[in-house]
């Protein structure tokens, strides 16, 4: 085992399941991984009844194969979905489906290349180092707002040619209104109201929400269309081609919200757990630092993510303890049956890595921090699906390998130059909206390694 015995926290457990209606009201309400009950982590389905939806939560990996590869024509993006999300991505590659989700995945696969994340990749060192410049010995900083400005700059810089409007302070605001108020409007959706704005944080989520879009809508018309020679230039011109011009605006601007913000706020949690889950093991950390000093002296930006393979894993399990998007769904088109449960069109197929990456029939000790469970030998004996930060089949995260890159990168830069530490007096503590944050932010006290 790397590392000494460590848990990480987690919200509590109750013994059986709650009635449907406390998830509306309270904690529950607000944090989607608390409230789960200790059953929901040994057995292998969960069918309930919420108001007009029935929910399936598959726990058993053959059957999330099933859903996300043998059987994906049969689970489409749930039509409650596309509706919280329109007014933010639109139609673009996140909430799309069929001909035109494979038109829009063709294009913008070939951003995401292992070649063209070498290309990059000295960028992200770079932006590291430069938010890292401000530091001061011994201080304390919220280390996930850090991480945030990080790969918000990481992804203006190397998708959008580094435009200024992208990279603002009121820009990182509105995303982090935009992604708390998301995690609320799912019920008024799911009771088949339209998103109001019903209390504060929807009310400023709206307006966050449409401050983003106008911003992104102005980047795009001001490249349309002839674009450039970046991710948005290739983006407008290969949909002009493939839409015409009158299509292929608006969808430009979908994607451009999509890869903009879903592409740096997942990163920026990744890296957040990841700087938690070494300061609290100063051995582990010392020993990632060694590997990452020698790996930097070697000096090539292009292949730092391949020679940090204790980085690699301390990243993974992290991964697997605090997945950056703890859920996703897809809708039944037509019948099924997954575990033996019979699957109706129209029924909901709710995807759980924080379950499954903690689920007692597929780990040993699942609560418990251990990177090398993702040593080679291990690895080959886990399902393929049991482990699914990306995602997984056909429509797995498109820009993972830029994601990985890109954090290893920022982790392998700050590590090699600060030592991280708890901050006293704080308790960390997970919140599950649209994603997986540390409530609060994460403070950590950082010392000059030199």
């Amino acid at each position: 085992m790397t590392g000494s015995a460590f848990i990480p926290p987690h919200p509590p457990r109750t013994a059986e399941a709650a009635p449907i209606w406390r998830g509306f009201f309270g904690e529950r309400a607000r944090n989607s991984v608390y409230g789960w009950s200790e059953k929901a982590f040994e057995i292998d389905h969960i069918r309930r009844q919420v108001f007009r939806f029935t929910v399936h939560i598959p726990l058993d990996p053959d059957a999330v194969q099933r859903v996300l590869q043998s059987n994906a024509a049969n689970y489409a993006k749930p039509d409650i979905v596309k509706k919280l999300i329109a007014p933010m991505i639109g139609r673009g590659l996140l909430s799309s489906d069929g001909e035109l989700w494979r038109k829009q995945r063709r294009i913008v696969a070939a951003s995401f290349t292992p070649g063209a994340v070498e290309t990059v990749a000295p960028i992200f060192g770079a932006a590291a180092d430069v938010q890292a410049a401000h530091w001061v010995d011994g201080d304390t900083g919220d280390m996930a707002a850090e991480a945030t400005a990080t790969t918000m700059t990481i992804i203006a810089d190397t998708l959008f040619s580094g435009d200024a409007r992208l990279k603002t302070p009121e820009a990182m605001r509105n995303i982090a209104a935009s992604l708390k108020a998301g995690g609320e409007v799912r019920v008024t959706a799911i009771l088949g109201l339209p998103p109001l704005p019903w209390n504060k944080t929807m009310r400023e989520g709206q307006r966050a929400q449409k401050a983003l879009r106008r911003t992104l809508a102005d980047v795009v018309r001001d490249r349309f269309p002839d674009g450039g020679d970046d991710f948005l230039g290739a983006l407008i011109r290969d949909l002009i081609d493939q839409f015409g011009r009158e299509e292929a605006l608006p969808l430009a601007v979908d994607n451009a919200a999509t890869f903009y913000l879903a592409g740096h706020e997942t990163t920026a949690n990744a890296v957040t757990w990841t700087l938690y889950t070494l300061s609290a093991q100063p051995d582990l950390q010392e020993q990632v630092a060694e590997e990452v000093r020698a790996a930097l002296a070697e000096d090539d930006a292009a292949t730092l993510a391949d020679r940090v393979p204790l980085l690699r894993r301390v990243l993974d399990e992290t991964l697997r303890l605090y997945p950056p998007v703890p859920r996703f769904d897809r809708q039944a088109i037509g019948e099924d049956e997954l575990s033996g449960t019979r699957v109706e069109p129209g029924d909901i197929i709710s995807i759980w890595p924080w379950v499954l990456h903690r689920h007692k029939a597929l780990w040993d000790d699942p609560d418990m921090f251990d990177a090398d469970r993702f040593l080679p030998e291990a690895k080959a004996e886990q399902h393929r699906f049991q482990y699914i930060p990306f995602g997984a089949g056909s429509r797995i995260c498109v820009g993972m390998r830029f994601s990985i890159v890109e954090a290893l990168t920022i982790l392998a830069h700050w590590l090699a130059a600060w030592r991280f530490a708890p901050a006293p007096g704080h308790t960390v503590r997970p919140v599950g909206t649209v994603t997986l944050k540390p409530e609060n932010g994460l403070p950590l006290v950082r010392h000059r390694r030199d």
